[in-house]
């Protein structure tokens, strides 16, 4: 836990950039999430059927980032689904943490998911720099036709979900609902 403290304090001090680029299709994955305490599979192509996906990295549950990250995407659940999009973290911990987490942290509000091999953080360059067991903090908007809308990168989880919801609105302003 020291070591991930300090590898998160430097790296708050330095500017990153998501590496997958706006307009790059998003790739799929399918992983052990959990939401309110209970497990399911999450399928990123089938939340895309229903509507954008906001698929965020973060390091680790129950770390003080994530911690506040994951209150602010709880808090803007129903903004996010308003507009027709899913909300789904990603991290490396296992699913019985994650269990927890989705609970506490998350509120019941939105889905956490598993990446337990690192795979699903690798193929959207959302690894650490220097500690490649962590997630980078990062933001993903994804358009319902799987491209990025819109990426994020900062140790810091204060503008995640403001920048997240900014571009789903104006992806949602630009599609307007059919009645």
């Amino acid at each position: 836990m020291r070591t991930l403290l300090a590898a998160l304090t430097v790296s708050i001090a330095l500017p990153a950039l998501a590496a997958l680029p706006d307009g790059a299709q998003a790739p799929d994955f399918t992983t052990e999430a959990s939401l309110a305490g209970k497990d399911f599979k999450f399928s990123l192509a089938d939340a895309l059927r229903k509507g954008p996906v906001v698929l965020y990295f973060y390091p680790a549950a129950f770390t003080p980032g994530c911690t506040v990250e994951a209150h602010q995407f709880a808090e803007a659940t129903e903004h996010f689904r308003s507009l027709g999009a899913t909300v789904i973290g990603v991290s490396h911990d296992p699913i019985e943490k994650l269990n927890r987490f989705s609970v506490q942290e998350c509120r019941n509000k939105f889905a956490v998911a598993s990446d337990a091999d690192g795979s699903i953080m690798k193929s959207y360059d959302a690894v650490m720099k220097g500690h490649p067991e962590y997630a980078d903090r990062t933001s993903y908007v994804i358009a319902p036709d799987g491209r990025i809308l819109y990426s994020y990168t900062a140790m810091a989880p204060d503008k995640h979900v403001e920048n997240t919801l900014a571009a789903v609105r104006k992806w949602q302003d630009a599609h307007p609902q059919k009645s």
